[in-house]
């Protein structure tokens, strides 16, 4: 089989530079269509012995888009108790979700005994389940921002009253509340490093030799 024309390292460089995690979005939905065809492009992420341990959950409903919101709201405020006072005013003005405009919201789960796979790869290493939801969040946010929409990955949230108000499994294990829609904004560097929070770092520090 001819391998098909592929982006140039250049133009893929250019994609993964802007990979932004987007807080700010236009209220206007995506068109239709759109948020399928992403999620079946992101359905072609590897995983764990080919068992798409990856769960989602279309959060539509306004009463249980508010009660997400408000989870976060309470999570974010206990998170900023540990900091410093001056570290704390910079965490507290912060953007860190963008619940109010975004027209998508999806909440993402790992099965953590999918019957697919039939166990193959994860027996040693359960944690695999969730690498592999990971590697589809990734695959979703690349295909989001080819398609010119931006996503916002929201970890600041209880799991447990997040997986109680969706009427999921018990069992499901929470990955993270993201936020879909048009940036209002476009931007190839972090918004954490344009603030001030945290440059991006080189790789020679996260690498050792042995």
């Amino acid at each position: 089989m001819k391998r098909p024309d592929l982006p140039s390292p250049e133009s893929f460089e250019t994609l993964l530079r802007w990979r932004r995690d987007v807080r700010r979005f236009k209220p206007e939905p995506l068109p239709d269509g759109l948020l399928e065809c992403l999620l079946e492009q992101a359905n072609l992420a590897p995983s764990v012995g080919n068992s798409q341990p990856w769960r989602i959950v279309r959060v539509e409903n306004r009463t249980l888009r508010a009660s997400a919101r408000a989870n976060f709201e309470r999570a974010n405020l206990a998170a900023s108790a540990p900091y410093e006072e001056t570290r704390r005013a910079q965490y507290a003005s912060l953007k860190l979700a963008g619940f109010d405009h975004a027209p998508v919201h999806l909440a993402i789960f790992c099965d953590p005994d999918p019957a697919e796979g039939h166990g193959l790869g994860r027996q040693t290493q359960p944690l695999t389940l969730d690498y592999s939801c990971a590697g589809f969040v990734t695959l979703l946010w690349l295909s989001a921002r080819i398609h010119g929409v931006g996503l916002g990955w929201v970890s600041i949230l209880s799991p447990g009253e997040l997986i109680a108000a969706l009427d999921v499994p018990p069992s499901w294990r929470f990955i993270g509340y993201l936020l879909l829609g048009t940036p209002e904004e476009e931007h190839d560097d972090p918004e954490l490093a344009r603030l001030g929070w945290q440059d991006r770092g080189g790789i020679a520090p996260r690498t050792l030799r042995r």
